[in-house]
């Protein structure tokens, strides 16, 4: 595991980010009075999401790699990094829907039947907690996936 210590740090922190991104979301109203605005604005986790893969390979490269990393070997720890935020994703899911904004559902719920973009019983099976896991469990690797190929590439530094 001790291989592994770059890419678990930065797996937590990703994962600290998305609670505090979840947390601020709530704070400036983007859960409840702002809903409408939800869909634009939570867009932007992309940005510190993106920063956190850079950073991430960034210091593999320098602390295990002396400087040089092939696309391959920031693949791989991109990947791990992966592996460890889709790992805390329930745990994530559950604070946040819990405990940071607990409302957040039902909200949504309520907000999509009075817009008329969902029908009450769609509404309800898309706005669940159940769902909610789901979609978190099987979007992480993927976003994390395609995160990583793309930042592998930029943060390769080959020999002279």
């Amino acid at each position: 595991m001790k291989k592994y210590t770059i890419e678990i740090k930065w797996g937590l922190i990703f994962a600290l980010m998305g609670l505090l991104w979840m947390g601020l979301e709530r704070i400036i109203g983007l859960h409840d009075v702002h809903l409408d605005k939800h869909p634009i604005y939570t867009n932007f986790i992309a940005i510190p999401a993106i920063s956190i893969y850079v950073l991430g390979l960034l210091e593999k490269r320098k602390k295990v790699y002396g400087g040089k990393m092939s696309y391959g070997q920031g693949f791989k720890a991109g990947l791990f990094i992966t592996l460890v935020v889709t790992l805390l994703t329930p745990l994530t899911l559950w604070l946040t829907l819990s405990v940071i904004t607990p409302d957040f559902l039902n909200n949504a719920k309520d907000f999509a039947i009075e817009s008329g973009n969902m029908a009450q019983e769609e509404a309800e099976t898309y706005f669940s907690k159940e769902n909610y896991l789901v979609q978190g469990i099987v979007g992480a690797p993927i976003m994390g996936i395609l995160t990583t190929a793309i930042v592998a590439v930029f943060t390769r530094k080959r020999e002279k």
